[in-house]
């Protein structure tokens, strides 16, 4: 394993899970939909946004503790709700999760995970949150609700934007499943992925263990893909949310806001947490990033709800940037996935470190020692 020490940026991270991770799986990761317009803006909107460069200000002591839905966290970042995690990393799911508590922030897991609500559950014994789809199945769903009760899940996710699936262009060509098929195609590229074959050849988590044995007709792989397409609801509507809420009975966050009328009617829902959210440019290309337009969905909501964003955010500085445009927490996707891909659990950690340390920093030269306390007034006019 690489010397974790001299990974000093999440792109340092990116580029050695692109080393080790398999093309298909990398590509999942990395990619966009369509043009991948939307993909380059979430991350070139935040580089416009300039701080504010203070001195002669004390920042001895400095803070980056707050609530996210009235948990304590290290600093104002969760791991977000990542499908197909454990193929980027052998047992990924489980392993972030832990790095997560450890490190002290929440960690997400999806639906459409390969470890199990109950793998991450058995594996780490410290509460996380649940990411919900809304599926046409409705009892596979309230016993995806149950279960993540019966693990004590402290919130539920439920993801907005996935009532059809975006085009993603890589993810089609590649032919991704989850576990790989035998192609010729797919065994070379293996062949040079030994560290990543040896760990999935230690573990029996392969496919979707949440769904595989769980949703009626899926007993194996073959079966599953019929029916993950055509389970994503298109009749999701605001009384299915307010419906799910009350069977869940504890913090609802919805994912996937990008309209402050729908801000507004996701606050009505009853939701304890919003995220501005593109689905990381993975599904509408063509739409704003949502740094760009947090500002507005902060001012419209106020203090109705928590405000939170993810898309886009690859540094400790583009945390601050959220937080200074309003936003209560952030989610991150790929830069975790690119430290799972590098270095598994440690990686994770590591990915962790350098953002903290990044958003201290930048907190710093900006004249503040605590994060509660971080407004507009860092960011130069733009």
């Amino acid at each position: 394993m690489a010397d974790l020490s001299k990974l000093t940026c999440v792109e340092d991270l990116h580029r050695a899970a692109k080393r080790r991770v398999p093309g298909m799986f990398y590509d999942y990761v990395a990619s966009g939909s369509w043009t991948e317009s939307t993909l380059r803006a979430n991350e070139a909107d935040f580089q416009r946004l300039q701080f504010r460069q203070r001195v002669a200000v004390d920042i001895e002591h400095r803070s980056l503790r707050t609530t996210l839905l009235g948990q304590d966290v290290a600093m104002p970042v969760a791991i977000a709700p990542t499908g197909l995690t454990g193929m980027v990393h052998a047992n990924g799911e489980m392993l972030a999760a832990r790095a997560a508590h450890l490190f002290g922030v929440p960690f997400t897991l999806s639906t459409m995970s390969i470890c199990s609500i109950e793998d991450v559950a058995e594996f780490t014994q410290a509460p996380f949150w649940f990411q919900l789809y809304v599926m046409r199945d409705k009892d596979f769903m309230k016993s995806l609700i149950q279960r993540a009760q019966a693990a004590q899940c402290s919130a539920l996710v439920v993801t907005l934007d996935l009532q059809v699936m975006g085009q993603r262009h890589k993810d089609i060509k590649n032919g991704l499943t989850a576990p790989p098929k035998p192609t010729l195609r797919n065994l070379l590229n293996l062949a040079t992925k030994p560290q990543w074959c040896l760990g999935m050849a230690q573990t029996h988590r392969r496919t979707f263990r949440n769904i595989v044995g769980h949703a009626k007709g899926v007993t194996d792989v073959s079966s599953l893909g019929a029916w993950t397409a055509e389970q994503f609801d298109p009749r999701l509507n605001w009384d299915n949310i307010k419906r799910i809420k009350d069977l869940w009975g504890g913090k609802l966050v919805l994912k996937g806001v990008m309209e402050v009328e729908d801000a507004l009617a996701a606050a009505d829902a009853g939701a304890d947490a919003i995220v501005v959210s593109n689905h990381g440019g993975r599904q509408l290309d063509g739409a704003p990033s949502p740094i760009s337009i947090l500002p507005e969905i902060v001012d419209a909501i106020g203090n109705r709800t928590e405000v939170w964003m993810d898309s886009g955010i690859r540094s400790g500085q583009d945390v601050l940037r959220a937080i200074a445009l309003g936003a209560k927490g952030t989610l991150i996707g790929r830069s975790f996935l690119y430290g799972l891909g590098a270095a598994g659990e440690a990686g994770v950690t590591r990915c962790l470190e350098i953002i903290a340390k990044e958003l201290d920093i930048t907190m710093a030269f900006c004249g503040h020692n605590d994060i509660k306390k971080v407004d507009s007034s860092i960011l130069r006019p733009y």
